[in-house]
């Protein structure tokens, strides 16, 4: 019996050439999962800001926005447990992609006489489209609704500050000079007023000229009087 033990083959393994078990348990299974959260992740945002634009806070319940997503509804709440955490990373997550944008633009831009021009058109379109209209929607809801503000607030104080930052940069300007400051935050306030003016009707004409004689009133705060538009502005 022992000799026929000795003899015995030793048991072939079940797929030749198979890798043993520590190698195979290695490989990385959770990345596709990962991912698909990512992705549906991604997309849920997208959904929301869509459908605040659209609907307006009473009209964007979860279950509205998941079917937008093509999510079910507890998969949208297993990412955002509730509208308010939804949509406040909604806004964040789109108000820092245009900025990025922004930036990007920016970098694009020749130099000239035309740059401030271009460089307030920018800054104005920022608070355009949807995603100004989805944001609008959120802070007129928070005005009302206490929880919401507490959310809202800092929000759009980490927004105004990205978005001043990027201003400066854009302008070229420093925030420690005299008077820099104040037309930085007033661009953005025009901005977002002629936002406002264009959500009922098409306003572009009017538009084009205001930003146009604001980028010349930027020059003149900004003291660059090589600018042949500041010239214009003086009348020399």
């Amino acid at each position: 019996m022992a000799a026929e033990s000795a003899a015995a083959p030793a048991r072939p393994s079940a797929v030749a050439g198979a890798a043993p078990a520590a190698t195979r348990a290695a490989k990385p299974v959770h990345e596709p999962a990962q991912e698909r959260s990512r992705a549906t992740h991604r997309r849920l945002l997208d959904a929301a800001v869509e459908c605040l634009a659209e609907f307006g806070w009473s009209g964007s319940t979860i279950a509205v926005v998941a079917q937008r997503a093509g999510v079910s509804r507890g998969a949208a709440q297993h990412h955002f447990p509730t509208r308010e955490d939804m949509y406040t990373a909604a806004i964040r997550h789109v108000a820092e992609n245009r900025i990025a944008d922004l930036r990007e633009s920016v970098r694009r831009l020749p130099k000239g006489a035309s740059r401030t021009e271009a460089l307030v058109e920018l800054l104005v379109d920022l608070y355009a489209g949807p995603s100004f209209q989805a944001a609008l929607h959120l802070w007129v809801q928070a005005s009302t609704d206490e929880r919401l503000r507490e959310r809202v607030v800092p929000l759009e104080d980490h927004v105004g500050w990205v978005a001043h930052q990027a201003a400066l940069d854009a302008l070229g300007a420093d925030d420690e000079e005299p008077g820099v400051r104040e037309i930085v935050q007033a661009t953005l306030d025009l901005a977002r007023g002629l936002g406002l003016a264009g959500l009922l009707t098409d306003d572009t004409r009017r538009r084009k000229h205001v930003v146009r004689t604001w980028a010349r009133m930027v020059e003149a705060s900004l003291n660059r009087p090589n600018d042949p538009d500041q010239a214009e502005l003086r009348g020399t």
